[in-house]
């Protein structure tokens, strides 16, 4: 039962996610259902605190909560651009290249194994490709993107969420304007 007055600001993926009790994985809950409506309270590193519309919280990996949009533009406002998938086309190509032209190297003999080893050193690449859909490795945020040629969305993340090394000072959950939450650090700087 969804209570009054209840806006959710993201929705949980289509397999579920993973709950916690607190920021951690020491004390597990049950998962969220698919394309449950919540409310993001507060971030503590990649962990979000997330209200659900029956009044339970939890802490969940945030970085996998699907943003829900907000209202539509009105007539003769810019459209918000969604991410584009091919700069990380590109930078997948440019190592794929780096990485072959040192393969290449090394069959010839022009690259010994060390030569070898210093050229692909902090190479990564990951990318699949199967008909329209497509999964690329952002290495820079850790993360697995789907695409289906148009768009981006986050698929997987590298590692567990983690927290920041301080706490940061806690403010109210979203008002009922739909502001965003802020985070704001022990000094007062938000971010």
């Amino acid at each position: 039962m969804t209570a009054p007055g209840f806006r959710p600001t993201h929705v949980v993926p289509e397999h579920g996610l993973s709950a916690w009790e607190t920021p951690g994985p020491e004390r597990p809950t049950v998962p969220l259902d698919p394309l449950l409506p919540v409310r993001l309270l507060e971030r503590y590193g990649d962990w979000g605190h997330v209200l659900c519309s029956n009044g339970w919280s939890a802490w969940v990996d945030g970085r996998r909560l699907v943003a829900v949009p907000r209202d539509p533009p009105t007539a003769g406002a810019p459209t918000a651009r969604t991410a584009d998938p091919r700069p990380l086309l590109a930078r997948a190509e440019e190592t794929l290249a780096r990485y072959r032209a040192a393969v290449a190297g090394l069959a010839d003999g022009s690259l010994d194994g060390e030569a070898f080893h210093a050229r692909t050193r902090g190479l990564r690449l990951g990318l699949v490709v199967d008909g329209e859909s497509a999964w690329l490795h952002d290495p820079d945020h850790g993360r697995w993107l789907y695409t289906d040629g148009t768009r981006l969305d986050t698929y997987a993340a590298d590692e567990a969420p983690r927290a920041d090394p301080e706490p940061p000072v806690r403010t109210p959950a979203a008002g009922a304007d739909g502001a965003p939450t802020r985070v704001v650090t022990p000094d007062g700087d938000a971010r």
